[in-house]
């Protein structure tokens, strides 16, 4: 009994089978498996408040991407900062704020900032970006 019972688990005609059984069931279960709190979400209504988006990069003095900066953004009107960034590998960032006719300071902060060549580098000037509406603004910092 033992050796039919082997004999028929590696019979290539059932491993078929199997298989094409389970890459069916794997094509069809995605669509019918969706959680239920997930169908009910889908129309619930709720509106995302409309925002704008501040794009930039941070480039170092030879005018190429600058990674690990952190970069502080605050409001015009404001002393501290209210968003935090850290530049990404390719020296870019991008924080959401809220839409509307607003000017936002944006400067990089070297304190810890420890470059891989060992070169110091120094903040460059601050950027000032306008925004008016739901809009995307880029922008750059150059490190000096």
């Amino acid at each position: 009994m033992i050796a039919s019972s082997s004999r028929l688990a590696g019979s290539p005609a059932i491993f078929s089978r199997h298989i094409f059984v389970w890459i069916a069931l794997l094509c069809i279960l995605p669509g019918l498996c969706v959680p239920p709190f997930a169908r009910a979400n889908d129309d619930s209504g709720k509106k995302e408040k409309p925002y704008a988006l501040i794009f930039g990069t941070v480039w170092g003095p030879d005018d190429r991407p600058v990674y690990g900066v952190r970069v502080l953004i605050r409001r015009s009107d404001k002393k501290k900062p209210q968003w935090e960034l850290i530049s990404n590998h390719k020296g870019e960032f991008a924080q959401r704020v809220p839409a509307g006719k607003a000017d936002y300071i944006i400067r990089a902060d070297l304190k810890g900032y420890k470059p891989l060549d060992g070169r110091q580098l120094s903040p460059g000037d601050e950027a000032t970006v306008h925004v008016d509406y739901e809009e995307r603004v880029d922008t750059g910092l150059h490190l000096k």
